[in-house]
Order: structure tokens, then C-alpha cells, then sequence
């Protein structure tokens, strides 16, 4: 049995802003990472080269750049090409191997193979169950590539039970190849920011003096249109405008989202921010008054904790996975009806004392995620993979991990 230290490759290969809660996660993963006790393990987060400057900053102690000789993974509409040239997912370019790594960790949807040991991170199953939200290219590449992935990997982890149900039920997966993991709230990682600082964010970027927030990429799934909806019912049956400020890269789907903004007469409510810098996405969730959380489906919902981590009441999804995250914390509501999503964000947005409680509640909800136990959680799971030794505590930060 090998008594070097374990090294462990982590897929990192993405600009920055592009990726959303995937690059909220690698994030975490360094901050955590980096912050757990020394012990005998190296962290090398696979990078494009000029396009990790967004990751620089966390690859502190024992986690450090491993800049890729290869190109970055495929986009999904050019994936199923690739995957049928290559008889499935893309080769290795050998960077990892000829780092010496012992363990592979497949954080994007779309891996690659090697010879190593991966564990693979899927997220989610969206597309099994809103085929209809992706391209037939898009839907193809991820019906190949996802079971190919989850088959080879030694591992694959989910980030929630009810995402680790999914896998099991849809794959096959046997239950114990499945490693239910939660995260952390992505804020722990920025730095914290001064009363000061959060009203100079406010007014540099011309922030409504209160408002609703939805952080999330105009992806159909995040369901902005039911939410957009709601808020137009309650200026037109209830008197109630309800500020809204959006953040996210403007993908392609956001001029569709323009469009209906214009129609439902909200240009003057709705304001888009575009990708933020975590300073000033942390500034926005500070200066809200509520978060809005619409989406139809969630492998997680890091938002949801972002927010109770920062003490912001959270209006949110009943779907999927979200109810596990919200634990009791949020208010909750049907994101297929409208009516529903506006009656949730009428209440937390005009009571006071609802508000008043939905932050204390976020904020306890909050405090049993943390990046130190998510990080535990995957250090045990590196070394289980690489057939390392595990003690005790390893094997509780693994039955504790969700």
C-alpha cells in the first residue's frame, strides 16, 4: 500500500462566468480544501491556461494549478460528436497521468477518460426529465455521456438524497457506488463585506433601494418566465411592484427573456446585472430584501444557502431537491403556477415579522452546511477510491455527508 501522499486531480477547465453554480462549486471545493488540517494529500485543480486568474486566488496549502497541455471539455451541442469518434467520452490528454495523480475528480458534467480512478459529479438529471428544455444534440450528448461517465467512474457522487435516489433509479447505479454529498453555501469563499461596502456596491451599480433578488442564468429550467408572471399579477391585481434584480451571464436564452419582460410591462421593475465578481454578487444578496428562488429543478440550489447563509429570506421552489436543501427555512411554493409563486413572494415580501423569521431560520439552516464538512466528506471519499486507509472520522464524515 502506497505511503506517499495522495494526490488528487480536480476538472477546474472552465473561463470564468461561464459556468455558474459549477464554478461556484470549484470554488468551495478550494476554499474547503485548503482549509482542512494538513494531512497527506495534494489538490491539483486542472486549468486552461489564461483562464484561471477567477480560481487563482483559493489555490492556497495544499491546493495548487495544474495547467491542462489538452483543450478544454467539448460544449454539449459538439459532445455527441466527439463521443462517437472517441466510442465515448474524449481520452485523457495525459496531464493528469504525468502529474502522478492517484485519483481523477470529474467535477463537470462533461469528463474525460483516463486509466486513473475518477469519481464523477453529474449534478443533476435534468435532461431526463425536461428533455424538452435541450437541443436533440444537446439531449444526445448527455444521454451518451452521462451513463458512459457514471459507469467507468469508481465513484460518482450526488449533492443531494434525493439527487443520489435519481441516479440509482434512472442508471442503475448500485447505491453503493453513489456517495450523497452535500455542499456549502459558495459565500463562504468571498470576503466578507462591510455595511459601508454593501451600500457603495448599491449604488455603484444602481440597485433599487429594496428589492428581490433571483441570482441563476436565464436556462428555461430556472423558470424567470412563471416568476416575471407573478410579479405582473400582483402590479396588476394587487397594486404591488416588486423590484427585481437578475445576475448571471446573459446566456442565449436571455433575449427571449428581454422580450417578455417588455410584454408583461416590467422594463421598468426588472434590471439585469449580467456575471458579477463575487464581491459585488455578494453586495446584491446583502442589499435584498428577499431572494426569489423559481427554479423547476435542482441537483442542490446553492443560492437557497447563499442566501440563509447571509441572513436574507428565501421564497422558493418546492421541486426536486429543494426541499431537502430549505429544510424547513423557506417559503415555499408550486413553480408551475404562477398564482402560487406570486402569493409566496406577496408574503415575504410585505410581512415583516415572516421576513423577520424566515432569516432566522435560514440562518440556522445554514450553519450545518459548511465548506470544512463538504471538504471532510470528499478527502474521505479521495482515499477511499485510491484505496487508502480510512478511520473513524472518515467513515463518519462520509455517513454524515447528507
Amino acid at each position: 500500500m502506497s505511503t506517499r501522499s495522495l494526490r488528487v486531480c480536480l476538472d477546474a477547465r472552465i473561463p470564468d462566468g461561464t459556468h455558474g453554480g459549477v464554478q461556484q462549486v470549484i470554488l468551495g471545493l478550494a476554499h474547503g480544501l485548503s482549509s482542512l488540517p494538513s494531512g497527506p494529500e495534494e489538490y491539483l485543480f486542472l486549468v486552461t491556461p489564461g483562464q484561471w486568474d477567477w480560481l487563482r486566488p483559493h489555490l492556497v496549502g495544499p491546493c495548487r494549478p495544474l495547467e491542462a497541455k489538452g483543450r478544454a471539455p467539448t460544449a454539449w451541442r459538439r459532445a455527441l460528436g466527439v463521443f462517437r469518434r472517441s466510442g465515448g467520452a474524449p481520452e485523457s490528454d495525459g496531464t493528469v497521468e504525468r502529474a502522478g495523480a492517484d485519483v481523477v475528480h470529474l467535477t463537470l458534467q462533461d469528463g474525460f477518460r483516463t486509466s486513473l480512478p475518477t469519481i464523477y459529479m453529474p449534478y443533476d438529471l435534468q435532461h431526463v426529465h425536461l428533455p424538452g428544455f435541450f437541443s436533440a444534440a444537446e439531449l444526445a450528448a448527455r444521454q451518451a455521456v452521462y451513463p458512459d461517465l457514471c459507469r467507468r467512474a469508481a465513484s460518482v457522487v450526488a449533492i443531494s438524497r434525493w439527487g443520489k435516489e435519481d441516479l440509482v433509479r434512472t442508471y442503475g447505479l448500485e447505491p453503493g457506488k453513489v456517495q450523497a454529498i452535500h455542499l456549502a453555501p459558495a459565500v463562504d469563499a468571498y470576503p466578507p463585506l462591510t455595511a459601508a461596502e454593501v451600500e457603495a456596491a448599491r449604488r455603484r451599480l444602481g440597485l433599487p433601494a429594496t428589492f428581490a433578488f433571483y441570482p441563476a442564468q436565464a436556462w428555461p429550467h430556472k423558470n424567470h418566465r412563471a416568476l416575471l408572471e407573478a410579479l405582473a399579477m400582483l402590479r396588476r391585481d394587487d397594486r404591488l411592484q416588486v423590484p427585481l434584480v437578475l445576475t448571471g451571464k446573459e446566456n442565449r436564452f436571455f433575449p427571449e427573456l428581454r422580450a417578455r419582460i417588455a410584454e408583461l410591462g416590467l422594463g421598468d421593475q426588472v434590471s439585469s446585472m449580467g456575471f458579477l465578481p463575487p464581491g459585488d454578487l455578494r453586495a446584491v444578496y446583502e442589499a435584498s430584501r428577499l431572494v426569489v428562488f423559481p427554479s423547476m429543478f435542482e441537483g442542490f440550489g446553492m443560492p437557497v444557502l447563499e442566501a440563509f447563509r447571509l441572513g436574507v429570506p428565501v421564497a422558493a421552489s418546492s421541486s426536486t431537491s429543494l426541499p431537502e436543501v430549505a429544510g424547513g427555512a423557506a417559503r415555499l411554493f408550486d413553480p408551475r403556477d404562477p398564482r402560487d409563486v406570486a402569493e409566496a413572494v406577496k408574503e415575504a415580501w410585505s410581512d415583516p415579522a415572516l421576513r423577520e423569521e424566515l432569516s432566522r431560520r435560514g440562518r440556522s439552516r445554514a450553519a450545518t452546511f459548511t465548506w470544512s464538512r463538504t471538504a471532510s466528506a470528499f478527502r474521505s471519499l479521495y482515499r477511499k477510491v485510491a484505496g487508502r486507509p480510512l478511520d473513524d472520522r472518515d467513515r463518519a464524515a462520509l455517513a454524515d455527508a447528507a
